[in-house]
This record gives structure tokens, C-alpha cells and sequence, in this order.
């Protein structure tokens, strides 16, 4: 019966992955992309800043507004309005032209905090499509070391199966004592009931995975290799990472031209035309135009010009503090992950012959065990030394691809 359901529990978890078709993490990255609303969030950012360009072009352009004041004040009995003033009625109905005259220089300012505007959106997306990508790359890097323990763990579980029916049969003919094949019954539980963990893990990772690329699928599959290697890094002046404090640099140096086109001379034309009467005297008469000039010119508001200058000192001065500590920060980051790349790589090689020592263990114990020469325990812990070798090799090997996977997010 113990048998059966340890059969039964290994079953269960080989129907989880076999026979499933295998994904790989193109495939999640470019559905976490195309489902992310955040990318579209900015996508559609960047389309209102075109619409910002043209407002600011539009609003440069003749105004022309119609208008129409139709006031009555009648006089009744003597009672009403002093005509002096009321006239008795006022009717108007113009169409007016307003023109603000701007310099080229002024509105390519304009233009240019709309493009910069745009421009710092175009870098925080990429960021963020960097960000996506890190996570769902460390994600699908998690759940493929969940598979590989899985497939290893089973591979193990065959492997005790078969010793079981040799046990059995040894047992049977009192090579080995009872008590010795029924602590070798516990080691094969143990190990079902490890493979069930497992795949239980794999099935919440991979569902972990699914969530953060917006996918709808409760199954799992099997993962292809992520063949993550590591990618050659750019200038940090080159990086979107360091492009977002030039664009900040720019934006100040904007803010400080379009400070100075505020005080400078502004004028603007105008222009109406229609009729405007009082029918006092020949109102027939009474259509016309009227044109003018408006000037302004700013002669004292208080030094808020040097004020504002002042700001934008004290933001140029911030922004340099962040930009510095960024760069010290990059610098000790990627250092810090290149040494334990580096140190987790030798110690994988060093896992490695421990492995073969612990397989080559393995296969003696196995073989002595088939002619009743072996320990059952000696058996059991040179498999447990064994399952603690191939376990620490693969977690490593993870480790060492999640480590790649954060160097390279600052690849861009």
C-alpha cells in the first residue's frame, strides 16, 4: 500500500511537465511588454505631447471670436435709466481678431519644453521596460530552477525504485534485516513526498510568472533553457539610467530661457469689425471697424526674476547631488556583482566534483548493495550527500543566472 502511494504521488508530479509543450522567456518578455499598461500609459503620454506641440502653434495663430451685446433700457412714464448714460439701448455684434506677436526664439523655447517634456516620457519607458524585463527574466529564472530540482528529484525517486525491488527481494531471502528495508521505505516516502513539494512550487512560481507578464493560464509548462549571458555594458553617460539627469540639466536651462522671455517687451494686434448702435442717430449708419496695438512691458515686480533664478540654482544643485551619488552608486553595484559572479562560478566548479564524487559513491554503494555487501544506511547517506550536492549545484546555477540578469539591466 506504501508503495502504491508513493508510485502514485511521483506520478502525479511527471504528469505536471511531461508532455507539456516548452515555452521560452522571449515568449513571457514580449507578452509582459504587449500587456503591460504602464508602457501603454506612456505610449499614450507621448501622443498628448504631440497634441501639446500643436496647441502652443495654435495658439500663436490668429484668434478670432464673434460676440453679440443687445441691451435695451427703455424709459416708461418718465421712469427708466438717465438716457445720458443708457443711451436708451446698446446693440452690438462684432467679429474681433486678436494677433500676439511672439519671436521665433520665444516659441521655439516653448517647443522645446514640450520635446523635452516627450523626451524624459521616451526615457522613463525605457527604464520601465527595463524594469519589466529584469522581473520577469528573475521570475522565469526561479521557476526553471524549480523545474530543474523537480526533474533531478524524480530522476533520484526512479533510481530508489529500482533499488526497492532489489531490497525487497534481498530482504525476502534475509540478506537484509526488516528493519533495514523499512528505513529504506521512509528515505523513498520522503523523497515522494519531496517531489510533491516540489511541484506544488513549480506550479506557484509558474503561475507567478504568468501573473507579472498579464497571461491568463493556470496550467504550467515546461521552460526552455534561458540562455542568459552576460551582455557588454555602455558608457554610463550612454545608459537611459545616467540620460535622465542631462534631461533635467536641459529642462532647467529652459525654465531659465523662458524665465527671460517673460520679461522682455510683449505686444499684440487687434482688429474687429461689424456693427455696434445705440439707434440714437442713424443707426443704419452705424457699421465700422476698429483696429489697435497692445504693448507691455514688466518695469518692477519685486526681484521675483533673480528669485526664480535662484531656484533654479538650488534644483541645478540637487540634481548634481543625485546624479553624483548615482554614479558612485552604479559603479559599486556593478563591481559588487561581477566578484560574487565571479565567486559563485568557482564555487560551481568545486560543487561540480562533488558531485561526481558523490554519483561515483552512489554507483559503488549500488552495486555492493545488489550482492548484500553494503550498508542500507551507508547507501542512504551517500545518496543524501548526493541530493545536497545536485541541490546546492542548482541553486547556484540559478544564482549565478539571476546575477547575470541583474548585470545586465543596466545594459541599455
Amino acid at each position: 500500500m506504501l508503495r502504491i502511494l508513493i508510485v502514485g504521488l511521483a506520478l502525479i508530479c511527471g504528469l505536471v511537465v511531461e508532455g507539456q509543450p516548452v515555452t521560452r522567456l522571449d515568449f513571457y518578455v514580449d507578452q509582459a511588454l504587449q500587456n503591460s499598461p504602464l508602457l501603454k500609459d506612456y505610449q499614450n503620454q507621448l501622443q498628448a505631447g504631440q497634441v501639446d506641440s500643436q496647441l502652443i502653434r495654435a495658439g500663436y495663430r490668429p484668434q478670432v471670436t464673434g460676440s453679440s451685446v443687445n441691451l435695451w433700457a427703455p424709459t416708461v412714464n418718465g421712469w427708466g435709466y438717465d438716457q445720458a448714460i443708457s443711451n436708451g439701448g446698446n446693440f452690438t455684434t462684432v467679429v474681433a481678431v486678436n494677433q500676439t506677436l511672439v519671436g521665433q526664439k520665444h516659441l521655439n523655447a516653448q517647443y522645446e519644453t514640450v520635446g523635452l517634456q516627450n523626451q524624459g516620457v521616451r526615457n522613463t519607458a525605457k527604464v520601465s521596460e527595463q524594469d519589466l524585463k529584469k522581473s520577469v527574466t528573475a521570475q522565469y529564472i526561479t521557476t526553471y530552477g524549480d523545474l530543474q530540482q523537480l526533474a533531478f528529484n524524480r530522476e533520484v525517486y526512479a533510481l530508489l525504485q529500482k533499488e526497492e525491488v532489489l531490497l525487497k527481494d534481498l530482504t525476502q531471502k534475509n540478506v537484509y534485516r526488516q528493519t533495514d528495508y523499512l528505513t529504506f521505505l521512509v528515505t523513498l516516502k520522503q523523497e515522494g513526498l519531496l517531489l510533491r513539494q516540489l511541484e506544488i512550487q513549480f506550479r506557484n512560481d509558474h503561475g507567478m510568472l504568468n501573473y507579472l507578464c498579464g497571461i491568463v493560464d493556470t496550467s504550467a509548462t515546461m521552460l526552455d533553457d534561458p540562455h542568459i549571458e552576460l551582455q557588454a555594458l555602455p558608457e554610463i553617460s550612454n545608459s537611459v539610467f545616467f540620460r535622465q539627469f542631462h534631461l533635467d540639466s536641459l529642462k532647467l536651462r529652459n525654465s531659465r530661457s523662458l524665465i527671460d522671455f517673460g520679461y522682455r517687451p510683449k505686444a499684440s494686434l487687434y482688429a474687429d469689425g461689424g456693427y455696434s448702435s445705440t439707434f440714437a442717430y442713424q443707426g443704419y449708419k452705424n457699421f465700422g471697424m476698429s483696429f489697435g496695438v497692445t504693448v507691455t512691458m514688466p518695469i518692477y515686480d519685486g526681484h521675483q526674476r533673480k528669485m526664480q533664478y535662484s531656484k533654479l540654482e538650488i534644483a541645478e544643485r540637487t540634481r548634481t547631488g543625485y546624479k553624483d551619488f548615482f554614479t558612485r552608486q552604479y559603479s559599486q553595484q556593478i563591481a559588487q556583482l561581477r566578484q560574487q559572479l565571479e565567486a559563485t562560478e568557482d564555487l560551481i566548479g568545486q560543487i561540480n566534483d562533488q558531485v561526481k564524487y558523490s554519483q561515483a559513491l552512489i554507483d559503488v554503494n549500488g552495486k555492493l548493495l545488489g550482492t548484500g555487501d553494503a550498508k542500507i544506511a551507508d547507501y542512504i547517506i551517500a545518496l543524501s550527500n548526493y541530493l545536497n550536492a545536485k541541490n546546492l549545484l542548482t541553486q547556484n546555477n540559478i544564482t549565478r543566472l539571476q546575477i547575470i540578469n541583474q548585470i545586465n539591466y543596466w545594459n541599455r
